[in-house]
């Protein structure tokens, strides 16, 4: 599957509001709903992510066809670590444990903040650096993390 990259920037920067405010406001509620968006996107697709729907139902229809499109799997990783790192958030919060929430959330804050701003994408990244030194199960992988080369 492969996805248009300014959609993801979108959900960065959706989701780099919503996690301002959770730092701002501590608010552990609104951060377990972050962390069901997040999740929504690891688990079921991209295709499903709220922000996603969002971009593709009112923003995308004004703008004309992406240059290029990418592989769906990095940035569904990154909503994935995303979703750990809220859930440890929200973990903190539940718990009392404010400061873990605290840094949970800013972490999670800062990988989204890049990808709005600047379109980095640190889980994606991380991603890349997985599939390039993990093999495989049908082979080993290449340099190149989207040749493999046959076992």
């Amino acid at each position: 599957m492969q996805v248009d990259p300014r959609g993801q920037r979108f959900a960065a920067l959706l989701s780099t509001v919503v996690l301002a405010v959770i730092l701002l406001t501590g608010s552990g509620s609104l951060l377990a709903a972050q962390t069901l968006v997040f999740a929504t996107g690891a688990l079921l697709g991209l295709q499903y992510a709220p922000y996603g729907l969002l971009f593709r139902w009112l923003v995308r229809p004004r703008l004309g066809p992406p240059a290029e499109l990418e592989p769906a799997a990095p940035p569904r990783f990154a909503q994935a670590v995303g979703t750990v790192f809220c859930a440890v958030g929200v973990a903190g919060y539940a718990t009392g444990v404010t400061a873990l929430g605290i840094v949970a959330t800013a972490a999670a804050l800062a990988a989204a903040f890049l990808n709005a701003a600047f379109g980095y994408c640190v889980g994606c990244e991380v991603y890349l650096l997985i599939r390039k030194f993990w093999p495989s199960r049908h082979g080993r992988l290449s340099a190149d993390p989207d040749k493999e080369v046959p076992a």
